[in-house]
């Protein structure tokens, strides 16, 4: 495991009042570092496969003409750039020893209507602390790649992770046949992409490893600007359980039927509804959403017979999360029984918690305090690379502070002062982790596999 001792600058910004960091309390270059990020994240946001809207989906040339704009910038920083085979752009940074690299990024592809930090900012942050180390003249004990991943999203052919899983050779060749909604294959679409398919096919043929990765990212909710805290350490990546919930009972006229001798579901379903928003409020850390809900025939003169509904239940304790479904699920069988209704109940998605790697976050954190302001830790409610990554690699995570908490959405925003802080605090955590290696070469860390596949470089 790691052992950490992070750098202390001269200088710690200052957090006023209402959360808002002091502009001149940070470091000197700071300001000018973080305007950078933000001028080259609206820069991105002029690629999109739509006019009036920031949309750009896994191999279009909308990522294609953002790529380019990314690799220009990683060259300026010191890296050479390559594409692997299924299109994540990847930026190289020798150490002073070679070895497997410390990953740093996110991901460029975006959701439909989409904000202009959600991914960017990761990568574009992590470019600003390589080239302050270039422009330094500096080399780290262990080489560095930035990583701009071509699809986390899943907008274009409905499955999140693509460029992350290829890179640990998690994608089943199977995904190849995916279509999307105009009938191109996945498989069609990476050779368009300048790809490869067969690296696809038979990911067994190269390799790739990589030591840790961690990723800075707009927290997309709501809790830092809470708390007025300008980044937040990230602890774990929620565990999700997806569930299909289907309430039936007897259609029938509206006008007809008295009122006792109904077995109307949507009065079940609407109790239920209540008994979430109860359960997951008494469960610290647990989030739940009744996401989608219909009433079947949908008229406004009949009693529905079927009023089927999502479940979206998450906590960063797999345990905690189990229990609460469970409850839940006890819960709706109980109002079921009560009013003659019949229960479907289909567990459609279970993925664990990821815990981030503790050595990792403690230096994230130490990072955040040398910085001068407060630490928090907090759990990730959504997805990201990282979870993918995990599995080979120890991950951590660093988040921003989110305007008014919204994302995936066009107001989607964060502030110059508070990108100027996680810079600062991501070059802090990396100067930490190379003052650990000056020990040795060899950046390692436990649970980091040898043998990580990726494509081509």
């Amino acid at each position: 495991m790691f052992r950490f001792w992070p750098r202390r600058g001269p200088t710690a910004p200052t957090v006023a009042a209402d959360g808002s960091v002091l502009p001149g309390s940070l470091p000197s270059d700071a300001l000018t570092r973080g305007q950078r990020v933000m001028e080259r994240c609206n820069l991105l946001a002029r690629h999109s496969e739509e006019a009036d809207r920031l949309t750009r989906p896994y191999g279009t040339p909308s990522l294609r003409a953002a790529q380019n704009d990314v690799a220009a910038w990683m060259r300026s920083a010191g890296m050479e750039t390559r594409q692997d085979a299924i299109g994540n752009l990847i930026g190289s940074y020798p150490g002073r020893h070679s070895g497997p690299p410390l990953l740093l990024g996110s991901h460029l592809d975006t959701v439909r209507d989409a904000g202009r930090f959600d991914g960017m900012l990761g990568v574009l942050v992590a470019i600003a602390v390589v080239e302050h180390l270039h422009q330094r003249n500096e080399r780290l004990p262990f080489p560095v790649e930035v990583v701009a991943f071509a699809d986390e999203e899943g907008l274009r052919f409905h499955t999140a992770y693509l460029g992350s899983r290829f890179l640990i050779g998690a994608l089943d060749s199977t995904v190849l046949a995916l279509r999307d909604e105009a009938g191109v294959t996945l498989q069609e679409a990476v050779e368009v992409f300048g790809g490869n398919a067969s690296a696809l096919l038979f990911p067994d043929s190269v390799s790739y490893s990589f030591a840790g990765y961690v990723e800075c990212h707009l927290e997309q909710g709501p809790v830092l600007e809470h708390l007025q805290l300008p980044v937040g350490v990230v602890s774990a990546i929620a565990g999700q359980s997806r569930i299909a919930v289907a309430f039936s009972g007897q259609a029938g006229h509206a006008g007809t039927v008295p009122m006792d001798l109904r077995r109307d579901p949507l009065g079940a379903a609407a109790e239920f509804v209540l008994a979430v928003e109860e359960a997951a409020r008494e469960c610290e850390g647990a989030v739940a959403t009744v996401g989608q809900i219909a009433a079947e025939p949908g008229a406004s003169n009949v009693i529905p017979g079927r009023v089927p509904l999502t479940l979206d239940v998450r906590h960063q304790d797999d345990v905690q999360r189990h229990e609460l479904c469970r409850h839940l699920e006890t819960e709706a069988r109980a109002i079921a029984g009560r009013r003659a209704i019949d229960l479907g109940w289909r567990i459609v998605e279970d993925q664990p918690a990821v815990a981030c790697d503790p050595a990792l976050t403690a230096l994230l954190a130490d990072a955040v305090a040398a910085t001068g302001c407060p630490v928090h830790q907090l759990p990730s409610g959504a997805g990201h690379d990282a979870v993918t990554l995990s599995a080979i690699a120890p991950v951590a995570m660093l988040f921003v502070r989110c305007v008014r908490g919204i994302s995936h959405h066009p107001d989607e925003s964060v502030s110059l002062e508070d990108t100027a802080v996680a810079i600062d605090a991501l070059d802090r955590f990396m100067a930490g982790l190379a003052q650990k290696q000056m020990a040795g070469p060899d950046l390692q860390a436990g649970g980091c596999a040898e043998d990580a596949r990726a494509g081509p470089e």
